[in-house]
């Protein structure tokens, strides 16, 4: 038996044991995210925790599992569906092996800002539709937390997408970043956020791509010192649970359990945007080489990634381009 199957039995036997307990019985519900301890979104994470705890009066208690130790994503995503008292803070872009629609939700340069970015997916018809079609496939969005703009870490210098012709990149498993980077000119390399430090050591691979917050916990411009902003993708991180625990909550616990995913969720976004500025100053006080460059060549560069984008997706895209400049036309 492979280790991700014996996580999912597992789990999915601590779920059918909590529903056999009395209804007076404390329910654990298991938060798995890639993030570190270290990474300034945990502390978010915790304080959801503190949250759910005090609004429920104890009755339900979360256990925070960083570093995947659950499993990746996209495993914790089938424990969910089977019914194990799971959630998962999870990049949109992985969901689209369920809901086939969220591939879109990874298009790049969508937005310019923060603001812009939380409007869209806060107001987007297309993306709440989206959305709603999660339950059905086993899971269901809390609420939406932030992860910020996703740059590039290398070992060289970035200028331009004629300097990532042929270098290997790493990212995670999702076509539309996929397209994205090779239309830069990248080839790129799928493997665990754990993983990638020891792999840009050891010149598996040449470099990666991830928001700053991640750059920074994770350390990696120690390894790829060449920081560049550009802003490919905005990268917020839905939270999503298992439909099945959902069910079994009662009202007042899925409405502690909904203000705490709330509050958290804006605690992230105001948190991620603060800190962006402070820890490009530490890493370039740590030797690191900050790189801010025009925009222009890299967004042509990706032009090729919305017709593919279509000949997929169809008239989805179309629908989400068009929410997403409204945005871009009313939060300057």
């Amino acid at each position: 038996m492979n280790e991700v199957m014996s996580r999912l039995l597992a789990l999915a036997a601590l779920a059918l044991f909590a529903a056999a307990l009395p209804a007076a019985a404390q329910t654990v519900l298991n938060v798995n995210t890639a993030l570190s301890t270290d990474d300034p979104m945990y502390a978010g994470l915790e304080r959801m925790k503190a949250n759910v705890e005090k609004r429920s009066a104890g009755k339900l208690a979360i256990r925070i599992y960083p570093g995947s130790q659950l499993g990746k994503d996209e495993d914790v995503l089938e424990q969910a569906r089977a019914g194990a008292n799971v959630a998962v803070l999870v990049d949109g872009g992985r969901l689209a092996p369920f809901v086939k629609e969220f591939g879109i939700m990874g298009a790049p340069y969508l937005v310019d800002n923060y603001d812009q970015g939380w409007k869209l997916y806060d107001e987007s018809k297309w993306l709440q539709e989206q959305f709603a079609k999660a339950p059905a496939k086993g899971f269901r969005f809390l609420s939406t937390w932030e992860a910020g703009f996703r740059s590039m870490t290398t070992k060289d210098p970035l200028n331009t997408p004629a300097d990532a012709s042929g270098k290997k990149l790493r990212t995670f498993p999702n076509e539309m970043m996929r397209w994205t980077l090779e239309s830069m000119g990248f080839n790129i390399q799928i493997m665990p956020l754990p993983e990638v430090y020891l792999a840009i050591q050891q010149g598996t691979v040449t470099g990666q791509e991830n928001p700053v917050d991640t750059i920074f916990s994770n350390k990696f411009y120690e390894v790829a010192p060449n920081v560049t902003l550009t802003n490919h993708v905005y990268s917020p991180i839905p939270l999503a649970i298992s439909e099945k625990t959902w069910q079994r909550l009662s009202p007042a616990d899925q409405k502690a359990v909904t203000e705490a995913a709330k509050i958290a969720a804006a605690h992230s976004r105001n948190l991620i945007r603060s800190n962006d500025d402070n820890q490009l100053k530490e890493m370039a006080a740590k030797g690191a080489k900050v790189n801010r460059p025009a925009l222009e060549p890299f967004r042509q560069s990706v032009q090729p990634v919305y017709a593919k984008a279509k000949e997929k997706y169809g008239a989805d895209v179309d629908a989400f381009l068009k929410d997403a400049e409204m945005v871009r036309k009313s939060a300057k």
